[in-house]
């Protein structure tokens, strides 16, 4: 299940649907376009803590999930800690799989 995950986060990542980095991901959050938000299990717990209180505030979905690696290789980049998608269709299929994956 974790591959499917993956799998649709560099489906999003190839239609130009994923921000990621620190910076962009907050931006997206603030300006109402991150529909879900994906960090590492290996992100720090700073960015933990900043991620789910800004994304409690502005009331977006926000998962911790697959490792900096993972999350860079899938969406083209090197390490990423945090990404967001930015279509709402694409973060529902996301969250729908990682919901699936978090009760196996």
């Amino acid at each position: 299940m974790q591959n499917k995950v993956l799998s649709m986060i560099g489906i999003a990542a190839k239609a130009g649907k994923v921000v990621s980095g620190e910076f962009s991901v907050e931006k997206a959050i603030q300006t109402g376009n991150a529909f879900v938000v994906i960090l590492s299990e290996e992100a720090s717990a700073n960015t933990v803590k900043k991620f789910t209180n800004k994304t409690d505030y502005y009331g977006v979905a926000c998962y911790q999930f697959g490792t900096k690696e993972e999350l860079g290789r899938y969406t083209g980049k090197d390490f990423r800690a945090s990404l967001a998608v930015t279509d709402e269709n694409l973060a529902k299929a996301i969250e729908e799989k990682l919901l699936m994956y978090k009760t196996e």
